[in-house]
Formats: C-alpha cells, sequence, structure tokens
C-alpha cells in the first residue's frame, strides 16, 4: 500500500523558512521521481517541485524558484522541502507524491495522496 506522511509544516511570518519532509512507503522509493503539490483554499493542487529518482535533475514551479530546494534521501525513503524567504502566498496545504519523469516532469505516478501538511505564512 503506497504511503505518503507529510510533516513539518507551520505557522511563521513573511520572511522566514520552514523545511519539509514527506517519509513514503509501500513502492521502491529509489526508482521513482518526487514531487511536492500544494493546494490553498478554493484553488486546484498545484506542482511546486520536483526531483528525479537519483536527485540529478530538479523543476520549480515559477513562483518557487530561487526560494524553495527539493532533495531527497534514498537511504530513508523521505523527500525534503527547504522553503525561504517565505510569503504569504505560499500559504497553503503541501502535499508529496511519487512522480513520473520521462526526460521531463511528467506528473503524479499513483492516484494517492497524504494528508498533507499546513503550511501559514503570516504578513
Amino acid at each position: 500500500q503506497v504511503q505518503f506522511v507529510e510533516s513539518g509544516g507551520a505557522l511563521v511570518q513573511a520572511g522566514g523558512s520552514l523545511r519539509l519532509s514527506c517519509a513514503a512507503s509501500g513502492f521502491t522509493f529509489s526508482t521513482y521521481a518526487m514531487s511536492w503539490y500544494r493546494q490553498a483554499p478554493g484553488t486546484e493542487r498545484e506542482l511546486v517541485a520536483g526531483i528525479t529518482h537519483d536527485g540529478s535533475s530538479t523543476t520549480y514551479a515559477d513562483s518557487v524558484k530561487g526560494r524553495f530546494t527539493i532533495s531527497r534521501d534514498n537511504a530513508k525513503n523521505t523527500v525534503y522541502l527547504e522553503m525561504n524567504s517565505l510569503k504569504p502566498e505560499d500559504t497553503a496545504v503541501y502535499y508529496c507524491s511519487a512522480a513520473t519523469w520521462i526526460v521531463q516532469y511528467v506528473g503524479p505516478a499513483f492516484g494517492s495522496w497524504g494528508q498533507g501538511t499546513q503550511v501559514t505564512v503570516s504578513s
């Protein structure tokens, strides 16, 4: 059974930093790309960042480039999202997902999602 457990969300002031973690299980983690998505109230879930199975390539939404960094530890089946210079518009529930990457990022590999972790940035 594929499972994702996100953690690390919190209430922070604008300009602050957070590090999100996602522990994955139920599949061979080291063979899948991984990604972070976010969903704010009243909006669709959007891709924030993706990383290939070996960490050699990454992709970011334009809105977070230069502020967020995705990384992974295949020994721990965990993917991370380092978030710096946070803005109120980063407020959302953040989710991780296994992903398909063929030359470039394609999309989520499975239909399941974790419970997400809430990030709230105050102005």
